[in-house]
């Protein structure tokens, strides 16, 4: 597996599109890749599913930069952005792993009635899970909130984010500061992924799209 080098978060700072998007294809993206890769049958494991590996390509960026960027892990193999997914992303202060039900979510109010009914029964892990937080945008570097000092109401307050406008997210997860990470072997980077992303594996169950069920009851 190949990790994020110091040189690597340094592509953040490039400040032309063209040049921003040139280093990210050649350097971060096969690193996303090969971490992604190397953590599928992890992450597929803890869900007993099999998922599917997504690199960000960022095709409807055609003037800003990206400020951060991506590898997702999926139940559908054509794409990530309509169900619920994992998340490791990058930008040019931490590495971050992320669980997240997003704008392009299939059912959103389905999803919400589904997170209300299960929240109760979810919150004790989610508040035990290391370091894990609140994110009011997927983008951001750092949590709103710590998910161990919300009380289970407020937790199941943010399922609300969904619905609450268009571009509405539920986004919840750890941050891994690049000083910190730059520290980390390969092994442990996978160990810290896995311990980040098992407390958050039963969001994926709150709600399955019918697109995807109906395609595990055919298969």
């Amino acid at each position: 597996m190949d990790l994020f080098s110091c040189t690597d978060f340094k592509v953040f700072e490039i400040p032309g599109f063209a040049e921003r998007m040139a280093a990210i294809r050649a350097n971060i993206q096969p690193r996303l890749s090969s971490i992604g890769e190397a953590l599928v049958p992890q992450l597929s494991s803890l869900l007993d599913v099999p998922l599917f590996v997504h690199v960000a390509r960022h095709m409807r960026r055609t003037v800003n930069p990206p400020d951060d960027t991506w590898v997702a892990f999926g139940r559908d193999p054509r794409g990530y952005k309509k169900d619920a997914h994992f998340r490791v992303s990058v930008s040019g202060q931490c590495v971050r792993f992320l669980f997240e039900a997003g704008p392009e979510y299939y059912e959103k109010s389905e999803w919400v009635r589904g997170w209300n009914r299960a929240s109760a029964a979810l919150v004790s892990d989610l508040r035990m899970g290391r370091d894990l937080g609140w994110f009011k945008d997927e983008h951001e570097d750092s949590p709103v909130k710590s998910l161990k000092i919300m009380t289970p109401g407020e937790l199941k307050s943010l399922g609300k984010e969904l619905t609450r406008r268009k571009a509405g997210q539920f986004v919840l997860g750890r941050t891994i500061a690049a000083k910190d990470f730059l520290k980390l072997t390969g092994s442990q980077f996978q160990k810290l992924a896995v311990e980040s992303f098992a407390p958050l594996a039963p969001l994926f169950e709150i709600h399955k799209p019918r697109v995807l069920a109906s395609r595990s009851m055919s298969s």
